[in-house]
């Protein structure tokens, strides 16, 4: 009680995003339990960093008052200089966090994901590799409280915008918005190539109305291969994962650069300085975590041609594919590794040593 005290007398703007926090927190843990499936942060991904950016950037919007218990509402004791007027730093970010969203829910609605009764396939295999009580304090701990807590931290970025001064957008988040757009353009090619495989490997048939960008001539190679390389996957085993983490990179440092607050931030040079970065360190560290496992899950599905994958292509970063290329090219390995990786000849692929 005393902390939730603080909270409203020393920084009264994230009472209602706490409170709206707490709340998705313990609702997505009980129907977990009460469903045993526990996808449901997954069902509200995306939709949760785009409500506390939506709150942040249209604080003067808000009542005074709560008008229920979840409405929300700006306290009276948030000052006028951030609730009086409305940010344009602020509402450049929210428009692109809309965007964001927009995606992220299309490709999870044509997915099935937001089916009640689907669940990330990861959750049934790491079930089988712990112990169910563990797997308990699990869901507890990590996907219904500390996932929470990161969708939360993805709206920090607008507070850190409306509480700086309502100025007029600068050079910097006119380029760093381009940049957040193009990111999300080319994270849609990406999900759109991955779709397009997954169809083809499914049905066996070509969709000739693919979105632009994604009509490959998918071939019983890439098929018996099991996993798309070809688009921007021949580029970066992960290029949607590059440009969801790109995204979030971008959105926090709206506010820093516009401020000057980066160029003061690298100057200190000290651990205390990352703070302001928080909400995208997290993000990256939760989803280089979650790629490797996802990694060592296709790893055992396809341990010859996934393993060659990861030896010829970059798990994020796409210019390091050429230098694998050329580092196989010295060892004598490039031709067999491409023939496995991108090759079109008869046959299953064959061993890796």
């Amino acid at each position: 009680m005393d902390l939730w005290y603080t909270l409203n007398q020393e920084a009264s703007v994230f009472v209602w995003p706490v409170k709206f926090c707490l709340g998705v927190t313990l609702t997505t843990y009980i129907l977990s339990i009460l469903t045993g499936n526990v996808s449901q942060v997954d069902r509200v991904w995306t939709s949760l960093p785009t409500i506390y950016t939506l709150y942040y950037a249209l604080l003067p919007l808000w009542p005074r008052v709560p008008l229920a218990f979840f409405f929300p509402y700006t306290p009276e004791s948030v000052h006028e200089s951030v609730a009086g007027t409305y940010s344009p730093r602020a509402l450049l970010m929210m428009v692109l966090v809309v965007t964001w969203m927009c995606r992220l829910s299309y490709n999870t609605w044509r997915r099935g994901l937001f089916n009640v009764n689907v669940e990330d396939y990861r959750w049934e295999i790491l079930r089988q590799q712990i112990p169910p009580w563990l797997f308990q304090v699990f869901n507890l701990t990590f996907i219904a409280i500390a996932q929470n807590i990161f969708l939360f931290l993805l709206g920090l970025p607008a507070q850190m915008a409306v509480s700086q001064p309502h100025t007029p957008l600068s050079a910097s988040d006119y380029f760093l918005g381009s940049l957040g757009f193009l990111t999300l353009l080319v994270e849609f090619v990406a999900d759109n190539q991955q779709y397009s495989y997954q169809t083809f490997k499914h049905s066996g048939k070509l969709n000739p109305n693919e979105w632009p960008g994604a009509r490959i001539a998918w071939t019983k190679r890439d098929l018996e291969r099991g996993f798309v390389t070809k688009g921007l996957w021949a580029w970066s085993r992960h290029p949607n994962f590059l440009c969801e983490q790109s995204f979030w990179v971008i959105i926090n440092l709206i506010p820093l650069v516009s401020s000057g607050a980066l160029t003061v931030l690298v100057a200190s040079g000290s651990l205390a300085s990352l703070v302001p970065l928080l909400p995208c360190l997290v993000l990256c560290t939760l989803f280089f975590s979650s790629t490797k496992f996802s990694e060592s899950i296709s790893l055992s599905k396809y341990p010859v041609a996934y393993k060659a994958y990861q030896q010829r292509v970059g798990m994020f970063v796409p210019f390091l594919t050429p230098v694998w290329g050329a580092l196989l090219s010295l060892q004598g390995e490039r031709a067999r590794v491409d023939e496995l990786v991108y090759g079109q000849g008869a046959g299953k692929v064959t061993k890796v040593e």
